[in-house]
């Protein structure tokens, strides 16, 4: 799972450079040689997308995502681990349901085109399908290590 963790991360940091290369060359001919880009805006959009999408999985991985766990550390230990386990359970429900949604979606897009290139909405769509499903099966992968307090820094571990 850290392999997905690890691509996810890599393939994020991959678009993010092209998003920024692509960003200063289309500021460059915009501003500077007065002959705008008129593609980049739509690949723009799509590189985004995609960056969110593989970021979420890799934010679940480094367990980076937004807590509120102000109230957990009044509870025992045993009570924390059920509230883990039962707010991991909802979160990959909303998860699976948000990728099939998004694949019924990309589906039923596929036809769409953007107005530039031509680029299917087909592809933005499975962005989502593939963020959801990764950030579900981090989170199923989560469960199933040995139980750890996740309030507690020390007991931390990063295998697999």
């Amino acid at each position: 799972m850290k392999h997905l963790a690890g691509l996810a991360s890599a393939l994020g940091a991959l678009l993010v450079a092209v998003l920024v290369t692509l960003t200063a060359a289309a500021v460059f001919m915009r501003y500077v040689m007065g002959a705008p880009i008129s593609w980049t805006e739509e690949v723009s959009a799509i590189l985004m997308i995609w960056i969110i999408m593989l970021g979420a999985i890799s934010c679940e991985w480094h367990r980076q995502h937004l807590t509120i766990d102000f109230a957990v550390a009044w509870l025992p230990r045993p009570g924390r681990r059920l509230l883990g386990i039962a707010v991991a359970l909802l979160s990959v429900a909303v998860l699976l349901t948000m990728a099939w949604l998004a694949w019924g979606l990309a589906q039923g897009a596929g036809f769409k085109r953007t107005q530039i290139l031509g680029v299917s909405w087909f592809w933005m769509n499975l962005a989502v399908v593939v963020g959801a499903l990764g950030a579900s099966a981090v989170t199923l992968w989560r469960m199933v290590l040995p139980a750890r307090d996740p309030l507690d820094p020390a007991s931390e571990d990063e295998r697999s």
